[in-house]
């Protein structure tokens, strides 16, 4: 018993799956015509006895043949032969109405299931509305000639009158039971079909919250509405741009990492990177690429932006500013402070979807990167350099506090860089730059230093000696003139091993107008221990 329970449940689970090559978009009729074929094949195979009961042979043997007919269209059905199971469905209909009609007369109802076949093509996705319109009047031509021809003919086999009005209440019952099937079963699948689009809505609105909240992560809301509404920019290819890429990094912070837990440093990352994406994402700016500490953003793309220059100078400016937020949640935490430098250039560069069509990556290819990347190099914590591009493209909005020449690494032309304060018009902001407030020492610092030549480390080393000092500057009396914006590696001397062995770091910011040998060096990486002693000299040894 269960194990037909179970061949028949596995067979009418078949009239709600989809064959596979059945568009998802005619699940209804699908679902409709499986339940109305089934009633239509065992509706000819009941009439074989009733026939043979009131012998009728000939239409008994007819609907021996119609049966195998309709399984065949049910077959074909479910195998997705639409037009295969309705041109059978309706030869039979046609041939079963009239075989009826001309052998047990017109009184018997069997006429009306021609009335069916306008309601099937039109349910039927198999044809377009024009030869839809013409098989329904064709249908209703058959109907009427059925009617002109034997409406009031003998019939070939008389029966008895109230087998005649049984067949008769029959067959309407059975027309009427036919259309509700169908109407119902159509309705049903319709249901089932709306509730299952209102899941996949459900699913879909959630993937999308999901992926605004990923995008979110990396674009402005601007943006990602750009991509939604044109989601050709997502397709792998890239345009010349002209864009202001920005690159931000901490001053230290590789140093800083290797005596941290790796949970402290995750958690500072954490802090740093929260504060600095709102920023970002306030002013449009498009997160290209994170590095460990570095950040690399660009403004102009993938949505045009007239203003970007002015826009990501501002937006440079406030992201010093936040440091102090930065700070703040960073010393409650008992963390140690961080300190970012920022660099910008105005360059055209390759920008679109690079990589394969299972993984990519919005990006910007281009030596105008790397020029960045360089030009951020010069910078020390607190500082935002832009390139001459970048000033020119912003106009006469913007506050220079100092401006140099310089030569990247591996260029063969000296580059402009302007060190920038402010900007006004609409922006209308300035970086909150405080002053070093340098104390005179009583005994100067003796140490050694080496001069770096970017990533080579000169072998000379020379004596120097700390004039005054500051929470993140000294003043340094070298033994020859430095040229500003050199990194200098530095060791205490005069002081014990363990001590005189902690490298710290610098970089030359500005010379002395009257003494050109004492230059300001911005310590960029200072270990705890060499921190501890320059505090305690600021306490107590100074003037």
């Amino acid at each position: 018993m269960n194990k037909a329970r179970f061949y028949l449940t596995s067979f009418f689970k078949k009239f709600s799956e989809l064959p596979e090559n059945f568009p998802p978009n005619h699940y209804r009729y699908f679902v409709a015509y499986s339940y109305v074929y089934f009633a239509a094949l065992l509706f000819h195979f009941f009439f074989i006895f009733i026939f043979s009961f009131i012998s009728a042979k000939a239409l008994a043997f007819l609907n021996v043949g119609s049966t195998a007919i309709w399984i065949v269209i049910l077959w074909a059905h479910l195998k997705g032969k639409r037009i295969t199971s309705i041109s059978l469905a309706c030869f039979e209909i046609i041939l079963h109405a009239t075989m009826c009609v001309v052998s047990i007369g017109w009184d018997t109802g069997f006429q009306y299931y021609v009335l069916t076949l306008p309601l099937m093509v039109f349910f039927a996705p198999w044809a377009d509305n024009r030869l839809r319109v013409s098989l329904s009047m064709a249908f209703g031509l058959t109907y009427i000639v059925l009617y002109f021809f034997f409406g009031n003919a003998a019939p070939y086999t008389m029966i008895e009158p109230w087998l005649r009005i049984t067949l008769y209440c029959g067959n309407t019952l059975a027309f009427c039971f036919i259309l509700s099937l169908a109407a119902f079963y159509y309705n049903t699948a319709a249901t089932n079909a709306e509730s299952m689009l209102e899941r996949e809505r459900a699913k879909l609105e959630e993937l999308t919250v999901l992926l605004r909240k990923m995008f979110g992560r990396y674009l402005s809301t601007e943006v990602m509405k750009s991509l939604i509404e044109n989601p050709s920019t997502l397709e792998l290819g890239g345009e010349k741009r002209s864009v202001t890429i920005m690159i931000s990094d901490l001053r230290g912070f590789t140093a800083l990492s290797e005596r941290l837990e790796p949970e402290q440093v995750v958690q500072m990352l954490n802090t740093y990177f929260e504060v600095m994406v709102e920023v970002i994402l306030r002013y449009n700016g498009t997160i290209n690429e994170i590095i460990g500490d570095a950040l690399l953003i660009m403004f102009g793309a993938p949505q045009e932006m007239p203003d970007r220059a002015q826009r990501a100078i501002a937006c440079a400016i406030e992201m010093q500013n936040k440091m102090a937020e930065v700070n703040e949640r960073n010393r409650s935490e008992g963390l140690p402070e961080l300190e970012m430098g920022i660099g910008l250039n105005e360059t055209e560069v390759v920008v679109g979807n690079i990589g394969s069509a299972k993984r990519s990556k919005y990006a910007a290819v281009g030596s105008g990167v790397n020029i960045t990347n360089r030009i951020e190099s010069y910078t020390v914590g607190g500082q935002i350099y832009i390139s001459e591009s970048v000033r020119q493209k912003a106009g006469e909005v913007l506050r220079i506090d100092d401006q140099r020449d310089v030569l990247p690494k591996g260029s063969e032309t000296p580059l402009k860089i302007y060190e920038v304060g402010g900007i006004a018009g609409s922006f209308n902001i300035v970086l909150e730059k405080k002053e070093p407030c340098m104390v005179t020492l009583v005994r100067q610092i003796p140490i050694m230093y080496t001069l770096l030549d970017g990533k080579d480390v000169t072998k000379e080393r020379a004596l120097g000696s700390v004039v005054e000092l500051s929470k993140n500057c000294a003043n340094i009396a070298f033994g020859s003139e430095v040229e500003v914006l050199t990194n200098v590696r530095m060791n205490l001397a005069d002081v014990g091993e363990n001590l005189s062995a902690r490298d710290f770091y610098g970089k030359v910011t500005r010379s002395s107008k009257e003494k050109r040998q004492i230059q300001t060096v911005h310590f960029t990486s200072v270990p705890p221990e060499v921190d501890s002693y320059f505090q305690a000299i600021q306490k107590y040894a100074s003037k």
